[in-house]
């Protein structure tokens, strides 16, 4: 089926040869060799974790401003917008988070990062981009940079973003919250695309439809009755009733939702007491909730409650101290691609990179992404959110072949091939402006 439906879209896009990429890519590489290698380094070497990224906003910043490209800082706490005005056409929305994760990096990388920073909890942490945030923003200059090469071939507005805290899936909403849309326009599309560990370094995947679940951080307070560890009797234990919520929590998946229906709900953190003989009078649970729907994700944040809330009545808590749950604003609903948008930009990847830059994407988990606040706001704007390969293919097949597994993202051994990720990502969503807002 795969192949027949890329068949299809081979024969949809007409001339199958790449029609740019000969020149196109001849240009992003020559921009890799003279910037763009060291500007990823840098990146690299100088992470800075969610909402705490001056530094990382203030050179994005000035190496946008350094193109002549009209940035406004300080966007939704350290976001940056980037407006590259091109005459009269639609406005596309490109967008490139810019957060490091709490890791401290193991990669053996040459330009590791040994940074240590405060987060937003007041915590001092290691920091790395464990994620390929690095590549992100510096696949966002380099399309830039071959935007304004450009120019006589397209019309409009290109809407650069530098999105803060998309790893507490926060960072997009705050920038709506601060009037980005009222400040600087809805745009017609927006686009972005994630770097991906475990698939083949400088092809890109692209799908319409659903592409990630959504995300809810729980928090469950369960309040009890501290005693003697000698006299239970004496108390309600909120380690006791705890552990049995965690373990009636997973009925909501396997009992509640249909078997074809995706669900997660997975306990992270179970903190509680501080003496082995003193039975506590609070438990503190956290949670991270996945649907691939909002009926699904109303049905396990209501079943939440209802469990925590009913595993204390069972076990005698009284009314006044049953559970309090609470979600987080650390939420995103799921992101969906625009079936239409993404099957035309598709269409332009196979026309000017040619069918064997894309390669079959499959979906093994239920992470998630707050681009889904860009898109899926009362504005609804047509979205498309591809993925480019990260991984060499020599490691690929050592792995296949039973060697070392490939490090997931948020292990402090990932690592990605930064130039052949890059140059895809750059080429990648060129054509895809140019796609959208091409003079032809």
């Amino acid at each position: 089926m795969r192949q027949i439906l890329m068949a299809l879209l081979v024969s949809l896009a007409g001339n199958t040869q790449p029609l740019a990429d000969e020149e196109l890519a001849a240009a992003v590489a020559a921009d890799y060799d003279q910037h763009l290698a060291a500007l990823f380094e840098h990146f690299h070497r100088n992470p800075e974790l969610s909402f705490r990224e001056e530094r990382t906003a203030a050179r994005l910043a000035q190496e946008l401003r350094a193109l002549g490209v009209d940035v406004t800082e300080g966007v939704g706490g350290t976001g940056i917008v980037g407006m590259l005005r091109n005459g009269e056409g639609p406005t596309v929305l490109v967008r490139a988070d810019m957060d490091g994760l709490p890791v401290a990096e193991q990669s053996g990388l040459p330009y590791a990062s040994t940074v240590r920073q405060v987060d937003i909890t007041g915590e001092e942490v290691p920091v790395m981009h464990a994620c390929g945030h690095d590549v992100h923003m510096t696949a966002l200059v380099g399309t830039t940079r071959r935007l304004l090469a450009t120019r006589d071939r397209w019309s409009g507005t290109v809407m650069l973003i530098g999105q803060p805290a998309e790893e507490r899936i926060g960072g997009a909403r705050a920038m709506l919250e601060d009037r980005l849309y009222e400040r600087f326009g809805v745009p017609d599309f927006a686009l972005a695309f994630h770097v991906s560990a475990g698939d083949p370094a400088g092809k890109v995947a692209l799908r319409g439809g659903l592409v990630y679940s959504s995300s809810d951080s729980v928090d469950i307070t369960v309040r009890g009755v501290g005693a003697h560890g000698a006299a239970p009797h004496k108390g309600k234990d909120p380690i006791y009733i705890g552990a049995q919520i965690v373990v009636a929590l997973q009925g909501l998946v396997s009992r509640e939702l249909a078997p074809m229906e995706p669900g997660v709900v997975t306990v992270g953190a179970f903190h509680s007491g501080f003496k082995h003989n003193i039975i506590p009078d609070a438990a503190h649970l956290q949670l991270t909730v996945r649907s691939d729907s909002e009926e699904t994700r109303k049905t396990l944040l209501d079943g939440i409650r209802r469990i925590a809330e009913g595993v204390a009545r069972t076990n005698g808590v009284p009314e006044h101290l049953l559970p309090v749950v609470t979600q987080s604003n650390e939420s995103t609903p799921t992101t969906v691609n625009d079936p239409g948008l993404a099957s035309r930009v598709q269409r332009a990847f196979i026309r000017e990179l040619g069918a064997d830059a894309l390669y079959e994407d499959v979906r093994e988990g239920m992470g998630a992404e707050d681009f889904a606040y860009f898109v899926q706001t009362e504005h609804a704007v047509p979205g498309a959110y591809f993925n480019v390969g990260g991984t060499s293919q020599a490691d690929l097949d050592a792995e296949q072949a039973g060697g070392p597994a490939v490090p997931s993202h948020h292990s402090p051994f990932f690592r990605i091939e930064p130039e052949p990720s890059i140059q895809a990502g750059v080429q990648a969503m060129t054509v895809a402006v140019l796609e959208l807002l091409g003079k032809d």
